[in-house]
């Protein structure tokens, strides 16, 4: 997506000459003139690439048309196949139908009282589990609270219904961004981000593996916290976002906060930020995560305790899938189950793939952007960076869990 926004949606200020061969930041230090024009003039304040060209609400405008877009192709898509609310085929299949409804169903009973057991013991699960690891796996989203607002027999519907909530917030989430990297079209950022909500990760693989959606949520929102860290700006207010995302999904979240930290340097490229303001960005940004994930360490600890006692499991050995199918995964209508489904719209891929020959935007965008696509696709091949982004520990199942990181690129 900001491959693509770079290259259709967001515009590119030229660059001004200066009228001196030498300029000096805020913090007294002096830059290049192939840098000044990145520099803030003041502390905290945004360079001026990053500031919105529209009147009016451009940002709200975006996020509303990501959302209402994401929201209208997704019921409309199980409308047409006939799949549950809209039809009579069930979405409750393999892991959706064994384990996360029936989780979300206990939750009902333990928000309404009326639940065998509470946090720490499940009796309604064979013949007693513990379930605060189970919680903080799968449960503890703060989407996963609405599902209180539904009937105790319509618990299907209530986990659909946050399923579409949490897709349409990506979306939101994503077009928002999209406008605060760069002014540009409200319209082309709502209809990116609607892309990125609806990419093949999200429809293939965490639709019926609705907490991985929080990392959809996550990764956005990760790197606007970024955004706020190269302008100085809501420091607290990151790590309070840091925090939910790893609360809301320790195990996305963890590949979300990556990819961010990978958007953020490449950003720090782009900027050409002197190397002193360079190296104090990135150390605000790894207090705000080391912060944020303190925050949420009362859980993320649980879960950890409890997965160390179930790993190994089924332990299986990673194979990459070949360039042709990988190739083929960024298409749509296409589908394997051991490859990553990385589509995102044919529109946004094309606009991607032309970014290198978009003369309109500067060089460093050109090269960087791709760049960082290629990185992070390489990446995804090679057994130890696999790892890497799985939290060392071998995928039980789905093997390219990471993938709707480079859908975001």
């Amino acid at each position: 997506m900001f491959a693509a926004f770079s290259t259709g949606g967001g515009t590119h200020p030229p660059h001004r000459p200066l009228a001196r061969a030498d300029a000096w930041t805020a913090s007294g230090e002096r830059t290049s003139p192939a840098v000044t024009h990145c520099v803030p003039k003041t502390p905290g304040s945004l360079p001026e690439m990053q500031r919105p060209t529209l009147r009016g609400r451009p940002r709200q405008a975006a996020a509303l048309l990501a959302a209402v877009l994401t929201v209208t192709a997704f019921c409309a898509a199980d409308a047409v196949a006939g799949s549950y609310p809209f039809g009579p085929r069930t979405r409750a299949v393999n892991d959706l139908g064994n384990q996360y409804v029936p989780f979300h169903a206990h939750l009902w009973d333990l928000l309404h009282g009326r639940a065998d057991g509470g946090l720490l013991v499940n009796w309604q699960s064979g013949y007693g589990s513990s379930f605060l690891p189970d919680l903080g796996t799968y449960l503890s989203s703060p989407f996963a609270l609405l599902v209180a607002l539904f009937p105790r027999d319509e618990i299907d519907l209530a986990v659909y219904a946050v399923t579409v909530l949490k897709t349409a917030c990506a979306g939101a989430a994503m077009a928002w961004l999209l406008l605060r990297l760069r002014p540009g079209r409200w319209w082309a950022a709502g209809l990116l981000g609607a892309a990125y909500a609806l990419c093949g990760w999200s429809v293939a693989d965490a639709s019926y593996n609705p907490m991985w959606l929080d990392g959809l949520v996550a990764l956005p929102l990760l790197c606007l916290v970024g955004e706020w860290v190269l302008a100085g700006r809501r420091r607290l207010l990151g790590v309070v976002v840091v925090a939910l995302a790893w609360i809301a999904n320790f195990y996305t979240a963890y590949m979300a906060t990556l990819g961010a930290a990978l958007v953020l340097l490449l950003r720090i490229w782009l900027l050409g930020l002197p190397r002193r303001r360079a190296l104090t960005t990135a150390g605000r940004a790894a207090a705000t995560v080391v912060l944020g994930v303190g925050l949420s360490a009362p859980l993320v600890t649980v879960i950890y305790l409890g997965t160390k006692h179930a790993y190994p499991g089924r332990v299986t050995h990673f194979a990459p899938v070949g360039a042709e199918d990988l190739l083929a995964r960024l298409l749509p209508t296409t589908y394997g189950f051991g490859s990553p489904a990385l589509f995102v719209g044919t529109t946004a891929l094309l606009l991607a793939l032309a970014l290198p020959f978009h003369r309109a935007a500067p060089r460093r965008v050109r090269a960087g952007w791709p760049l960082l696509v290629a990185a992070v696709t390489l990446s995804m091949q090679w057994t130890p960076t696999h790892l890497a982004w799985h939290a060392f520990a071998t995928p039980n199942g789905s093997p390219y869990r990471q993938a709707f990181v480079l859908c975001a690129l």
